[in-house]
């Protein structure tokens, strides 16, 4: 089979979205109603990275590119803009953004390098502004990201004004405050559910800037959270079933034995080949 190019993914779009005998879905979707499919492959993407698994790296980065190629044909039809008006702005904007590569600039290392690019950044965005309202230093945040890496990039964007703590522990300091602040909302006798959703938004929202200052990606974090939950709560699954046992016949204080003898399973270091092989001899 001939190897296919992108200008080939390109005419397969065009045919799947072509009133005259393409496909009734692709036709009537809209940037709107593709749009979460976008997000859901930009996350696959990143667990297949996450499980270093290649072959589905390439799988998902396909799925993503194909998203880029329906947004940019529905553009197209729109007369807004096309595939190659996308390759075009990406590239000079690479080019742009590196002038120590494609210009005369110097940087000393990486660390230089971000900022000089933060600054190309800052500048395109007051360019952009010119026109209209007095910049803020948190513009160009996308509404649209994870909460969780927005609250991250809001805070960098106040670092770099010098609206930051310097050190962790006013940070753990201020998430003690704000999560005694939550349980005295949802331990008050007249609850407020929407006092308890403020404040249990600013504990998640200290709890990102916990992880800026640490250097640790929140999200990265929270993912690999939610993979030790499911792992340990599928063991518990395996465990019950050994004894003829389910989830629902179970109490929750056995539940909970089960879940500790599964932690502490994990904690136990597995012996040695050498040490097995040794002890049966």
């Amino acid at each position: 089979m001939t190897r296919k190019s992108i200008d080939d993914l390109i005419a397969v779009m065009a045919a799947l979205r072509n009133p005259d005998g393409g496909c009734p879905w692709d036709i009537e979707q809209t940037f709107d109603s593709i749009a979460p499919y976008t997000i859901e492959e930009a996350y696959e993407v990143a667990e297949a990275i996450a499980h270093g698994d290649m072959d589905a790296l390439e799988d998902e980065l396909g799925d993503l590119l194909l998203q880029v190629v329906y947004h940019a044909r529905m553009a197209e039809e729109a007369g807004d803009f096309t595939f190659a008006d996308v390759v075009d702005r990406i590239t000079n904007k690479m080019i742009r953004r590196h002038p120590h590569v494609f210009g005369d600039a110097e940087v000393a290392d990486a660390a230089a390098q971000t900022e000089a690019w933060e600054a190309i950044k800052a500048a395109e965005r007051s360019a952009k502004n010119a026109s209209s309202a007095p910049e803020s230093a948190l513009d160009g945040v996308a509404l649209g990201l994870p909460a969780l890496m927005r609250a991250v990039k809001l805070q960098r964007r106040a670092a770099r004004v010098g609206f930051d703590w310097t050190e962790v522990e006013p940070i753990l300091d201020k998430m003690r405050e704000e999560l005694d602040e939550l349980a005295a909302e949802v331990e008050s006798p007249a609850r407020d559910m929407a006092q308890v959703e403020e404040e249990l938004g600013d504990l998640l929202f200290v709890a990102a800037n916990l992880a800026r200052r640490l250097d640790i990606d929140p999200e990265a974090a929270l993912r690999r959270a939610n993979a030790k939950f499911e792992r340990r709560f599928k063991a518990i699954e395996d465990r019950l079933r050994a004894k003829c046992l389910s989830t629902e016949s179970c109490t929750l204080a056995e539940l909970d034995a089960e879940w500790e003898a599964v932690k502490a399973a994990e904690r136990t270091p597995r012996p040695r080949t050498s040490q097995v092989a040794k002890s049966a001899s």
